[in-house]
């Protein structure tokens, strides 16, 4: 019992001593400090994080960047406990920054991913680009042009207001009198 007990009253002074070594760059006085709080890094870790490979992972992280920065700790008795918040600070960091992890089988996401388009979908849009084709060969050319120039190569107001060296409030008027011509055309056809 009396043994025991000095080695607990040692043991603070056994730790001051280490954590004073690992400050000098004592690397084996870090390496049996490490070794020491190990577990302890390795509980809180596996607690936060709740997955073992990352729990380890974390713990050998936490035990580097305590090894980076043990010259900043001013007391060395409460080395314990700033390792603990260095631990607990990178698990919150974790489990922040990683995306939730979903674990599955191929085949099972291939039997739940839904595609977007069906091919009545590709279809029904293949029928409307003809009749918008259709409806624009019956426009006369000034509409046609100016739809296609705006819609098709994609020229600004302002560009075709150059290329067809009309003000932009002629071109704006235009664009809406050929739309609602095209409409029209597209009514035309899907009524016959």
């Amino acid at each position: 019992m009396t043994t025991l007990l000095c080695e607990i009253e040692d043991e603070p002074e056994s730790l001051e001593f280490l954590v004073e070594a690992a400050q000098a760059g004592d690397r084996d006085a870090f390496g049996e400090l490490a070794t020491r709080f190990e577990p302890m890094v390795y509980a809180i870790a596996m607690r936060r994080l709740g997955d073992h490979s990352e729990a380890q992972e974390l713990c050998q992280e936490v035990l580097v960047k305590a090894m980076q920065k043990i010259e900043q700790l001013k007391v060395p008795a409460a080395f314990g406990g700033w390792l603990r918040s260095i631990t607990v600070r990178m698990a919150i960091n974790r489990q922040v920054r990683r995306a939730p992890m979903i674990t599955t089988e191929p085949h099972t996401l291939d039997a739940t991913c839904i595609e977007s388009t069906t091919p009545l979908d590709a279809a029904l849009a293949n029928e409307r680009a003809v009749q918008v084709r259709g409806g624009l060969a019956r426009l006369g050319d000034l509409d046609r042009h100016t739809l296609e120039a705006f819609y098709v190569r994609g020229e600004s107001i302002s560009q075709m207001s150059a290329s067809f060296e009309a003000p932009i409030g002629t071109i704006k008027r235009r664009l809406h009198v050929a739309r609602k011509r095209l409409a029209r055309q597209l009514e035309t056809a899907a009524a016959v």
